[in-house]
């Protein structure tokens, strides 16, 4: 008898630790799912940022200085 309770809360073991492992996995999936979303938004920016740097310097003579963003105030 006291083999079946052994057994017993062997199984019961593993299934809160099977239950843990699925939740850790379901959180590190959306986390991975989010960081996937801020890249993918912070590789669109860098792309509009260098096309507009693009943009800019082709059209003027002399080359393109971020110098000449800084505001009149500095």
């Amino acid at each position: 008898m006291n083999d079946i309770q052994d057994l017993e809360h062997r199984i019961t073991e593993l299934e809160i630790q099977t239950a843990l492992q699925d939740d850790l996995i379901t959180r590190l999936s959306d986390t991975i799912a989010q960081m996937r979303q801020t890249l993918d938004l912070q590789q669109s920016q860098l792309q509009l940022l260098y096309r507009r740097l693009q943009d800019k310097s082709s059209g003027e003579a002399e080359p393109y200085s971020l110098r000449d963003e800084i505001p009149p105030h500095y």
